[in-house]
């Protein structure tokens, strides 16, 4: 990696980070990309392996064909599966290459990571602050661990965007479990209150009363945001909402709020799959809240 365009990158775990990522690096001229998902062999994979070919992405037949050349290995699972994908390439790692754990997991499971890839791979504990679209591979990210001087000028020369916050692995995990807490919080609130408010059918009344405290804010504009990303990934905020919950756990707290936020999360996961509340996502929080309702009735 000592000349542009030249890292050999691959990716595990290949869903809508691994995918915007990777198109962005290949719109920069990145031309060794490879990518392995554990659903490549099967039919939910199919969109997967579309997406890769599309962008110009080789398909691995395994993890261990994944990183078998690889400089940069970036880790974008599933929260429940970080540790797992690491198990699954420590051995074919070569080269001892940089391993970019982008997953949404608490400082501990970072900290088990960097444990089990010591001496295969240099760890490099990554936070993602931002949703990924639009800005792709230049979403704003946090990094951490010994490795993270090192790696930084590499990354901005692939044109990410990052800031060093420790030489500590599991401090860039913190703060993003950390404020996950408020952000993931709020849009379980709001899904809530403003659920709440259309089933006594005093969705504009209770708008406008909010501004009275925060005359700043768009509440119409926030309620379409937020219930929109619930419905589309509440089930991958819930879990990392349980990793929250577990960085809580570890500093002492109850999470009890978290605990609430990750069953509001899910449930809203789950409903957002339905054709009927799926129609409904860009047609404002009106819509959408009038669908949801009906999908929760029939419960």
């Amino acid at each position: 990696m000592t000349r542009r365009n030249t890292p050999r990158i691959s990716f595990i775990g290949f869903g809508e980070a691994g995918q915007a990522i990777a198109s962005g690096l290949r719109e920069t001229g990145i031309e060794q990309i490879v990518a392995w998902d554990i659903l490549f062999p099967e039919a939910a994979g199919a969109k997967l392996k579309a997406a890769g070919e599309k962008f110009g992405v080789r398909l691995a037949a395994s993890a261990a064909d994944a990183v078998a050349n690889a400089d940069l290995v970036i880790s974008a699972v599933t929260a429940a599966s970080s540790l797992e994908a690491a198990r699954s390439v420590a051995p074919h790692l070569k080269g001892n290459p940089y391993y970019l754990d982008i997953n949404s997991v608490s400082p501990s499971r970072k900290t088990d990571t960097a444990a089990l890839l010591e001496g295969k791979a240099r760890y490099v504990d990554v936070a993602v602050i931002a949703p990924i679209h639009p800005a792709r591979h230049r979403t704003p990210l946090l990094i951490a661990g010994p490795h993270a001087e090192t790696i930084a000028p590499l990354l901005e020369e692939l044109e990410m965007k990052l800031r060093i916050v420790s030489a500590e692995t599991g401090k860039a995990a913190a703060i993003k479990m950390i404020r996950s807490v408020m952000i993931k919080g709020i849009e379980a609130l709001t899904l809530e209150c403003f659920l709440a408010a259309s089933r006594a059918d005093l969705l504009e009344e209770v708008t406008t009363s909010l501004k009275n405290n925060y005359p700043t804010l768009d509440w119409t504009k926030i309620a379409d945001y937020n219930i929109e990303r619930m419905a589309n990934h509440g089930e991958r905020r819930a879990a990392e909402m349980e990793e929250s919950a577990v960085t809580l756990r570890e500093l002492g707290l109850d999470p009890l709020m978290v605990e609430g936020t990750v069953k509001r999360q899910r449930e809203m996961g789950a409903l957002g799959k339905q054709d009927a509340v799926q129609a409904t996502l860009d047609g404002g929080r009106a819509a959408m809240l009038h669908a949801v309702s009906a999908a929760k009735h029939k419960q």
